[in-house]
């Protein structure tokens, strides 16, 4: 039996906003059961329990921080001078979402 059902897909498409036909919602379910189908095969592997996760694709990874230098900015009116369309501090841009 599948871990997975079309009435879980539905309702996770709408809480991300997106509508699925019954051929996509198919898709998606038989995406899922291909990936529990691998998930189960790497779960049989003797004694993965005690492999850690890899943190970095590379074994020599070591991460730097920079030090913090306080910088003087940009004045906004100098910023803003590249603006076509603004009022006051506000700039206005294309919209984007539908």
């Amino acid at each position: 039996m599948s871990k997975f059902t079309k009435e879980m897909v539905n309702d996770y498409a709408d809480k991300l906003l997106i509508g699925l036909t019954e051929e996509e919602n198919q898709m998606v379910l038989d995406e899922f059961e291909i990936i529990d189908k691998n998930i189960d095969l790497i779960n049989k592997i003797p004694g993965i329990e005690k492999v850690e996760p890899m943190t970095h694709c590379l074994d020599d990874f070591e991460c730097e921080l920079r030090e913090d230098i306080e910088e003087e900015s940009i004045p906004v009116e100098e910023l803003l001078q590249n603006c076509d369309d603004r009022t006051d501090r506000e700039v206005s841009v294309p919209k984007v979402v539908e």
